[in-house]
């Protein structure tokens, strides 16, 4: 994260997001307010076709399209289970809390206070509405403990919630992951859970995998942002258990390409180190 400003990646995951809306038929993820939540410059990058040029690009874009389908079809059924709270850990320019159409279902965007604040202006220049079930919460998490801030926010601990988590893992170390993950567990209650993706390490053979990671951390590196090593996902597994989560699902880059790519006439491709989680808490 920049000292000043808005997480540059957080932009780039906006314009891929947006991209989508109209280069992919039909659309993995729909989501209306993906271009207006853009600023000028982003807008403008996005009009400029850069996001479409290269496979590596559309990989990605898959990518990021399924990962926040997962987060809100996995969302959709803790609600059918009770769940009435979601926080957004991480949401960068995530637009569910403006999208959010159930009255019942409170939203708790959490992020760094700099990217936060420019998506609120970018909102207000927009003339998006926010609804009254969205609650903005600011953490500086070198400083800030994420749980006692959502509490501050009216977060009800006694109510079961569900987390999404996109796109950080890469930039954390263990010790924070493992913490994020515990607060979660704690907050989840009954129903509740959380979805998140993580990067897996290359095989020793996968040299091209291996190439590719390198400069996507260098890129990465380059804004502010580096990625830290990638986590097995048995390894994974066991932080979600020993976090509290009482059932865990690993899915892997085939299995995300047979529940939401078989059959496109366009064959988008995901790169072989993307992986979601979603972990739950036992209902009753």
């Amino acid at each position: 994260m920049r000292e000043s400003g808005p997480s540059r990646t957080a932009i780039g995951v906006a314009i891929h997001r947006a991209a989508h809306q109209t280069l992919d038929h039909p659309p993995i993820f729909v989501d209306p307010l993906a271009e207006r939540i853009l600023g000028s410059r982003a807008r403008a990058a996005l009009e400029s076709g850069r996001s479409e040029k290269t496979i590596f690009a559309k990989m990605l874009r898959a990518f990021l399209s399924i990962r926040s389908r997962v987060a809100e079809d996995t969302l959709a059924e803790a609600m059918n289970a009770g769940v009435r709270q979601f926080v957004v850990l991480g949401a960068g320019l995530d637009t569910f809390g403006l999208r959010n159409a159930d009255p019942a279902l409170q939203v708790y965007e959490v992020d760094h206070p700099n990217t936060q604040a420019w998506k609120r202006r970018r909102i207000e220049e927009e003339g998006l509405p926010v609804p009254a079930t969205l609650h903005f919460v600011t953490v500086d998490f070198t400083r800030q403990e994420v749980e006692a801030e959502l509490l501050k926010a009216g977060l009800d601990p006694k109510q079961p919630t569900f987390f999404s988590w996109l796109g950080v893992v890469q930039y954390l170390e263990p010790p924070a992951i493992r913490a994020t993950l515990a607060t979660a567990a704690k907050l989840s209650g009954p129903s509740g859970g959380i979805a998140f993706d993580f990067l897996t390490p290359p095989g020793r053979w996968q040299l091209l995998v291996r190439l590719i990671l390198w400069a996507r951390g260098r890129r990465v590196a380059r804004l502010g942002e580096p990625f830290k090593p990638p986590v097995p996902p048995e390894e994974m597994r066991r932080w979600l258990v020993e976090a509290g989560f009482d059932q865990v699902e690993l899915i892997d880059p085939a299995a995300l390409s047979a529940r939401y790519l078989k059959g496109r006439n366009d064959a988008p491709r995901l790169g072989p180190l993307n992986w979601m989680a979603v972990a739950r808490k036992a209902s009753g």
